[in-house]
């Protein structure tokens, strides 16, 4: 399912007839260029990322730290809204 000699010989005098002898080599310079500064932002985004993954410290077998910020619950109990003498029913 290529494209054959034939094919691209007439893709080629189409694109010459549209375009001109003398505007295809700036076309073509234009994509080359193009292609040359997508490639390096390719390029810079993956170091960005290799970079920033150095940076991060491992976590793999590492504890996970509890989040103080996070209420389990179980710490209703101490801000003295809910005393264990209230909740029995026993005044101080």
């Amino acid at each position: 399912m290529g494209l054959g000699t034939g094919e691209l010989v007439l893709i080629f005098l189409a694109i010459l007839l549209v375009f001109g002898a003398k505007r295809i080599p700036e076309i073509a310079r234009g994509m080359g260029q193009g292609i040359r500064e997508f490639r390096e932002a390719t390029n810079n985004i993956k170091r960005e990322l290799t970079i920033e993954e150095d940076r991060r410290p491992s976590r793999r077998g590492a504890p996970h730290a509890a989040n103080p910020a996070v209420s389990t619950g179980s710490d209703a109990a101490n801000t003295g809204d809910a005393s264990p003498s209230a909740e029995a029913g026993v005044e101080p």
